[in-house]
């Protein structure tokens, strides 16, 4: 968690910026003000950031785009980093991609989103992004990792498979015992992919469910309190019963509740995650700036 705070920073948070570490990649999602400088205390060099998600260009989810990317130049970074932005503002993105002079050597790849769906695939993950109900161009993200199978030892065990063996298995599908054959399907049984969502700046739509469906981590924005749902709605945004709504709808397991308002002191937190609390029964975080919080295992 590089910043939680949204629109206007405050003593206790940053602007946004959340950085996803998922096997070898690096996510970097919403890069607001000061997120170059968050990465440095959060201990996050440039060459970890494989990614860039932003799922719109409202300030605090932004400005600190110029800053990242001429550090990644500077720093060198040999690999190819792919740029994720709402396409309909392009224009945007190429003023924060130019907003200063320097030596620009980083192999950035763009990719405007243009519509649902997915817009990256590898074989750690498939990343796919939905449009979310804001004021501007928005989406929000969802990263999936591949179902698989788990191997169950005991009945590995009883047909005396072991060792090298295991591995032919998993990789051809099928191993020949003695005089039987043996299908993976019969010592293992279907484990799903551990998947992430990431919901910022939106009113209630279907496109957020979707996201957070089975979720094992959803990132959320909670702006508001309750209270303020009139307020939310008219804003662009969520309450932190909503997101807890979300949560619960889902069917996630981890809710990160951030993208705080600057009218919220820290002693609020519990009040916020409380109404998240009261329509999800799962675990409920509230983020805080430079935290670090484990996706959950399978």
């Amino acid at each position: 968690m590089l910043g939680t705070a949204s629109q206007a920073p405050t003593r206790t948070r940053n602007h946004n910026g959340y950085l996803l570490r998922w096997d070898a990649d690096g996510l970097l999602f919403d890069p607001g003000e000061g997120t170059q400088r968050q990465m440095l205390f959060a201990g996050v060099t440039a060459s970890q950031v494989t990614r860039i998600c932003i799922t719109h260009f409202h300030g605090d989810h932004c400005l600190g785009l110029p800053g990242v990317l001429q550090r990644m130049s500077l720093d060198q970074v040999p690999h190819q980093v792919d740029i994720h932005y709402p396409a309909q503002s392009e224009p945007v993105y190429r003023r924060l991609r130019h907003a200063a002079l320097y030596r620009d050597v980083l192999n950035a790849r763009e990719r405007p989103v243009r519509e649902a769906g997915a817009v990256a695939s590898t074989r750690a993950f498939r990343l796919d992004a939905r449009p979310l109900s804001h004021s501007v161009p928005t989406f929000g993200y969802r990263l999936a990792e591949p179902d698989g199978r788990r191997m169950l030892p005991d009945k590995l065990a009883a047909l005396g498979i072991t060792g090298p063996e295991v591995g032919r298995l998993k990789e051809q599908g099928r191993l020949t015992v003695g005089q039987r054959e043996v299908t993976v399907e019969q010592v293992s049984q279907p484990r799903p992919g551990q998947r992430f969502a990431f919901i910022m700046d939106t009113r209630l739509c279907d496109a957020a469910f979707e996201l957070a469906d089975q979720a094992d981590m959803l990132v959320c924005e909670s702006t508001f309190a309750d209270a303020e749902a009139a307020l939310a709605r008219d804003y662009g945004h969520l309450t932190a019963g909503q997101a807890g709504r979300i949560a619960a709808e889902s069917r996630a397991r981890l809710l990160v509740l951030t993208h705080f308002s600057q009218r919220y002191d820290p002693g609020d937190g519990q009040r916020l995650a409380g109404e998240a609390a009261s329509a999800f029964g799962g675990e409920v975080v509230l983020a805080r700036d430079l935290a670090r919080i484990p996706v959950p295992r399978r």
